[in-house]
């Protein structure tokens, strides 16, 4: 008796020939094609629209605001009239050099700190390892409220002192796992040879983990620096003497509570120099706002390139 093979399905032969990819590796459509240009040029307009606005009319003359009946959208009369009285003293000039230094500082420490804490329990056998880790963890589920913190702070004596800024966000809970995810993506192997060689943890970690750490230290110091930049609430609670008070304090009374400012503001009330007129109040609003967001514009450039090594590869391998 001869046997006959099985012919398989013609089916199943077609799906052989032509294997079924996942929708991303399939080729896009013409629809796609042509409307992926227009979405994001869409998503650019919505995003840079309100920037232009914002500094069209920090530039803009008294008449200039007044003819426009607000926000100018279309630049006429530009002057640096906003950006002398603010420049000049007074306390927009000292909360922008009170914030730039609280970033500086804070960066450089935040890092130094996590950068310990996240290497210590990347290490298995280090000392306390699963507890130390639980307590890192109960933080994205618990927080400690306004009240203890600011009862902890204040039988610290940190009230009314830079370090309020600082000591009381100084480490950040995702910013320790993503970077401790990324350390135990380090191949062991390195680090075994380094200790073979007879280095100390502390040479492991300054000359061979770091070197290959510099997209998520990239990353998580700009994540820091935004974030030390953007507050204003801890400046609320912590700082009474308003000479202290850093640039996004001064943007949020000055502008989203319109108060006037506290006394020594002659950046913003004094007689700008250069024989320039005085700008209008909603100018120096605006040149406000610039001055607020500049820094973190100018910087983000540089450090976007290291988001993809640096956040998704420690996430996926956490």
């Amino acid at each position: 008796m001869s046997s006959q093979a099985v012919k398989p399905p013609a089916g199943l032969l077609s799906r052989q020939r032509h294997p079924e990819r996942p929708i991303w590796e399939e080729e896009p459509t013409l629809v796609g094609r042509l409307g992926k240009p227009v979405v994001l040029a869409l998503v650019f307009l919505v995003i840079a629209f309100p920037l232009y606005v914002v500094v069209v009319t920090s530039l803009s003359s008294t008449e200039a605001v007044t003819r426009a009946g607000g926000l100018v959208v279309v630049p006429r009369e530009l002057t640096l009239a906003a950006y002398v009285q603010l420049l000049s003293g007074g306390v927009v000039t000292r909360a922008l050099v009170i914030s730039t230094a609280i970033t500086i500082i804070g960066t450089a420490f935040s890092l130094l700190i996590t950068v310990l804490a996240a290497y210590g329990l990347s290490r298995p056998g280090s000392l306390w390892h699963r507890p130390l880790l639980f307590v890192v963890l109960l933080t994205f589920l618990f927080g400690p409220g306004i009240i203890p913190s600011y009862l902890l702070v204040n039988s610290l004596g940190l009230i009314d002192s830079y370090a309020s800024l600082i000591l009381p966000t100084a480490i950040s809970a995702f910013n320790l796992i993503v970077m401790r995810a990324f350390f135990m993506g380090i191949p062991a192997e390195l680090i075994d040879s380094a200790r073979i060689d007879g280095a100390g943890e502390f040479a492991v970690l300054t000359r061979i983990v770091m070197p290959l750490s510099k997209a998520v230290v990239a990353v998580v110091g700009l994540f820091y620096a935004v974030g030390y930049w953007n507050a204003f609430f801890n400046a609320m609670l912590y700082l009474n003497d308003n000479t202290k008070w850093p640039l996004q304090l001064v943007l949020r009374t000055y502008i989203v509570q319109a108060q006037v400012l506290p006394s020594g503001a002659g950046g913003v009330t004094a007689t700008p120099a250069l024989g320039l007129a005085p700008a209008p109040s909603l100018a120096i609003k605006m040149a406000i706002v610039v001055l607020a967001v500049i820094p973190v514009l100018l910087v983000y450039p540089f450090i976007q390139k290291h988001f993809t090594k640096g956040v998704i590869i420690g996430a996926v391998k956490g």
